[in-house]
């Protein structure tokens, strides 16, 4: 490398113009520099269309395909070379808006190397040997005379090469994007906005466990902007972030107020409201003190950058949001949308700017983390969480630890300035937010969960489960959460068992969990209750009219096609949740249970009829015919011993059959003859309590049944099992044993403590079911026990089926805590809906 060279920054992701004359060079200097794919040539996309590059007639054409690549590059996020003469300037006003229409900076590399050395280029090369003397003069005419304007057109950066030393020593650097900080990966502790609370900020960094602005454990705080204005202290928050931004202890970005005091910090004419009057009359009083610091604070906010990608890309902190394509961008819109969001065009009753809703439309793999509108509450919304929980306003000032996706805040001191819009804003039922909408539910969603992170939805599976929640579903304002798939038992190698508890014990006791309570399963249908106390309590909590609950079955639909009788139902349950004193104990007036309801037939008679029914008169009719027949034949000396020996145990196992599925089935006249079995208390208000452990739940439960005088409700009969005891585990097994050699359908076997996770913190399944031996001849066929079909049916795959458990009994407690949080229904039915379309997914419903 010689004295003479020079370094040409690039930025990595960028719209990179070479410019010059024919014969200057670009395409040698391209390919010395750039990756070959990351070039796009004007001669190979003429050759393309025209099979031959230097036909000058398909020129037109040949751009059209070379914009258009471009155009997919930068979509995607790819550094993109136009290697063209580009010495017109409408050649390059559309590579310009090329690069503004994707959010990328234009850098133009000129090489401007004498007349003689492009002529004398151009004569060694076969394809060019006859190009006329004037055509590179007039691309020398046409760049000097662009060459002044070039910044002016939209190039942010120009670097011109004037001789082939020059062109032949420089280096091409490439530099990241001022908003790219992948590399770092935290732990951080994003924080909301703050708006001049300095007691508050003072107390949350301490709750988050940050001594004199830095973490002992090297976190990294980030705020979202809005430190200034309204707030009593603008000048002490400003202190605080600027030290800890300079001592590296903290990142920040910028709000709207940063950007609109920056602009009177400059002497630029601004308005004195929404809180800067407030920060003007404090800067002054500092400026006696301390003359530098309004100097300083110039300096920080021109400094910062309008958003950050970091941790690998998996974390967007901004401030008033920003959708996926204008991640790691960098333009005037991007910086537009990071500060102030976008907005509808409409106002609100309280004359603000109503909100586009991007968050509820964003699908992006990044988290999405922001402040700027006001919420009550920091939740979730398609990964993406706003954080600006009204501290100035007399909320919260709240903060994300990142990646543990912790929730942390702390209250307001005081009102320290009245808000224009109030925090919460009412929706039909009294409660904060908006009422549901089609865009909630459709399409491809992602929801978060606090339980185990995001869960997708697909959008073919969110269609199937439209369907059903518009067509048959109860009322939606009482579907409050939906039941989880439950997981089979691994397949048992016992002789003559497909399950088996043994491997239940080992499974849970592989994860960690020492004691599990083993249930009795009911031979009925899951049912979802939702009890409240009165007319009333459902008018105030859920908005209806009416009904006081509703019972449905795991897809939401009404378990009895008969309201009158639902509510009679209800009312039994009701009574006896006051006769046991536990609405005062639970202090609610609403209460949400998982349970059976029997019998089977209740709800399944037509399947009963069509599916079950129909084989056990199929081989009522057939197989003594043929029986009849053998010993016909084997009375004529005919050697049928071998077939009629067959025929006989297939006569008894469509016996069994029959007999297996009869047991679920009985008559009933109204509620007389109905049994509910309740088995889990999910949810009361403002608490859910689906992780109360088991034994807790099932003392409360036989509460229930002790004071219900009408028969309706049944006891939940139960084991506790030592999964590392080995006489305790049998006595499990043969309580299992025993239960299902009288007919029993099997049991459910749960960790005790409910909500239980592995050593790697990973969610453990919430129960494993093990169906008797004569209950799966009802799924599995009359004949599923022959030792070849045995040996068969065990290679069925149960991964997928384990897999949808644990993300519906995730999404199925999200929807639990969101309810006792009080959120509003259109957050509860996020989760609610994920349910019912994840039952959609393709898996064998024999498990």
């Amino acid at each position: 490398m010689t004295g003479t060279s020079r370094t040409l920054p690039v930025t990595d992701l960028s719209l990179v113009v070479l410019v010059g004359a024919s014969g200057s060079g670009k395409s040698t200097f391209a390919r010395r520099h750039f990756k070959p794919t990351e070039i796009i040539s004007s001669d190979f996309c003429r050759g393309l269309v025209a099979d031959d590059e230097n036909d000058q007639s398909a020129s037109g054409d040949a751009f059209d395909v070379l914009h258009y690549i471009a155009g997919k590059r930068l979509a995607a996020g790819r550094l993109t070379v136009v290697d063209a003469t580009n010495v017109q300037p409408e050649s390059r006003k559309q590579l310009v808006q090329l690069a503004r229409q994707y959010d990328v900076l234009p850098i133009a590399i000129v090489l401007d190397l004498p007349e003689e050395v492009c002529q004398a280029r151009n004569a060694t090369r076969p394809d060019r040997a006859g190009m006329p003397r004037h055509v590179v003069q007039r691309h020398r005419r046409e760049l000097r005379r662009s060459l002044r304007g070039l910044e002016r057109e939209g190039f942010r950066k120009v670097h011109v090469l004037r001789t082939e030393e020059e062109a032949d020593t420089a280096e091409v650097v490439l530099e990241r994007r001022y908003n790219d900080l992948r590399h770092l990966t935290g732990p951080f502790d994003i924080i909301g906005d703050i708006h001049g609370c300095s007691s508050e900020l003072d107390t949350l960094l301490g709750k988050l466990g940050y001594e004199n602005g830095s973490h002992p454990e090297g976190r990294t705080a980030v705020f979202v902007g809005d430190l200034v204005d309204r707030g009593p202290d603008s000048p002490g928050v400003l202190r605080r972030v600027m030290s800890m931004v300079s001592s590296g202890d903290a990142l920040c970005v910028p709000g709207n107020h940063e950007n609109k005091l920056g602009r009177y910090l400059k002497g630029r004419r601004v308005q004195h409201s929404h809180g800067l009057a407030e920060t003007v009359e404090q800067l002054e009083r500092e400026d006696a003190e301390h003359p530098e610091f309004r100097e300083e604070v110039a300096d920080f906010i021109d400094g910062l950058v309008s958003h950050y990608v970091l941790d690998g890309g998996r974390l967007v902190v901004c401030h008033a949001g920003l959708p996926e394509k204008y991640h790691g961008r960098t333009s005037g819109r991007v910086r537009s949308h990071a500060l102030y969001g976008d907005t509808t065009g409409e106002t609100d009753e309280f004359g603000l700017p109503v909100r586009y809703p991007w968050a509820e439309e964003y699908r992006g793999a990044a988290a999405v983390v922001y402040g700027h509108t006001p919420v009550p509450t920091a939740s979730w919304v398609n990964n993406t969480l706003c954080l600006d929980t009204g501290a100035v306003f007399g909320g919260k000032m709240t903060a994300l630890r990142w990646p543990e996706r912790e929730i942390v805040d702390v209250p307001a001191e005081r009102v320290w300035y009245e808000p224009v819009k109030p925090l919460t804003t009412e929706a039909p039922g009294g409660r904060e937010g908006r009422p549901l909408d089609l865009a909630d539910v459709q399409g491809r969603r992602i929801v978060e969960t606090r339980h185990m992170g995001r869960v997708s939805v697909r959008e073919e599976n969110a269609a199937a489960a439209l369907e059903v929640m518009s067509r048959f579903a109860v009322d939606p304002r009482l579907l409050a959460y939906l039941p989880p798939t439950m997981a089979p038992t691994a397949t048992s190698r016992e002789e003559g068992f497909l399950e088996h508890p043994a491997e239940a014990f080992a499974q849970y006791r592989a994860d960690g969990v020492t004691k599990v309570v083993c249930e009795e399963k009911h031979m009925g249908s899951r049912a979802v209750a939702l009890v409240c106390r009165d007319a009333g309590a459902a008018r105030e909590r859920f908005g209806t009219d009416g009904p006081t609950g509703a019972l449905h079955t795991r897809t939401g639909r009404p378990f009895l096609d008969d309201t009158a009788l639902t509510e009679v139902l209800l009312g039994r349950l009701r009574a006896a949740v006051t006769a046991a004193g536990l609405w005062e104990e639970w202090d609610t007036d609403w209460v949400v249970l998982d349970a059976e309801l029997m019998p089977w037939s209740l709800k399944a008679a037509g399947l009963l009829r069509s599916q079950y029914a129909a084989v056990g008169a199929a081989a009522g009719a057939v197989l003594p015919v043929a029986d009849k027949a053998l010993t016909a034949a084997a009375a004529r000396g005919v050697d049928v011993g071998a077939l009629a020996g067959r025929q006989r145990e297939r006569a008894e196992d469509a016996a069994a059959f029959t007999e297996a599925y009869r047991r679920y089935c009985w008559s009933t006249e109204g509620l007389d003859g109905v049994r509910l079995a309740p088995f889990q208390i999910l949810a009361v208000q403002g608490r859910s309590l689906a992780s109360v452990p088991h034994d807790e739940q099932l003392a409360w439960l036989d509460r229930l049944v002790e004071h219900d005088p009408t028969g309706l409700l049944q006891v939940t009969r139960r084991l506790i099992v030592d999964t590392g005891d080995e006489a305790s585990v049998r006595a499990g097994t043969d309580w299992w044993l025993e239960m299902t050699g009288r007919g029993g359908e099997g049991m459910v076997v749960k960790p005790l403590g409910a909500l239980v996770r592995d050593e790697k913190g990973r969610l453990v399944q919430p129960g494993v079911k093990v169906r008797g031996r004569e209950y799966l001849r009802i799924i599995y066929g009359p004949e599923y026990t022959r030792p070849e079909n045995l040996e068969r049916l065990r290679s069925r795959f149960l991964g997928h089926k384990r897999s949808l458990a644990l993300r519906e009994y995730a999404l199925g407690l999200e929807a639990l805590d969101r309810l006792a949080d009080g959120e509003p229904l259109w957050r509860i039915h996020e989760a609610v809906f994920a349910v019912l379309a994840l039952e959609s997914e393709p898996v064998d419903p024999r498990l």
